[in-house]
């Protein structure tokens, strides 16, 4: 059992940091999900090792990774249509399931 107290919490303040631009601010707060809490502050929670100072470089290690991948400007979609062959092949697939089920159907009374 470990009976140090070796986690460590780190707290950065996304929404009033003035070392990020504007933008990445945004894609920050936007990914961080349930690290963000309401007042706009990212909290950082190592525990992984045994010592609190490599606690704490591993929270410090994963700032520096949720910050650079915010960095990272999405590339823009560019939308796309479906090619011929996948629209024929996608409606070709759609007949024969449509006849697959109209075979399952009640047959009429002297309509043998």
């Amino acid at each position: 059992m470990n009976k140090v107290a070796s986690a460590v919490e780190l707290r950065f303040d996304v929404k009033h940091s003035t070392a990020l631009p504007e933008e990445v601010r945004q894609r920050l707060m936007r990914q961080s999900g349930k690290k963000l809490n309401s007042a706009g502050v990212l909290i950082i929670q190592a525990r992984r090792y045994r010592s609190q100072e490599r606690n704490r470089q591993d929270a410090m290690e994963r700032l520096v990774r949720l910050v650079r991948q915010a960095a990272l400007k999405p590339r823009a979609r560019r939308p796309t249509k479906p090619s011929r062959g996948s629209r024929e092949s996608r409606l070709e697939i759609k007949r024969l399931r449509s006849r697959t089920k109209q075979r399952r159907s009640r047959v009429e009374p002297g309509a043998e």
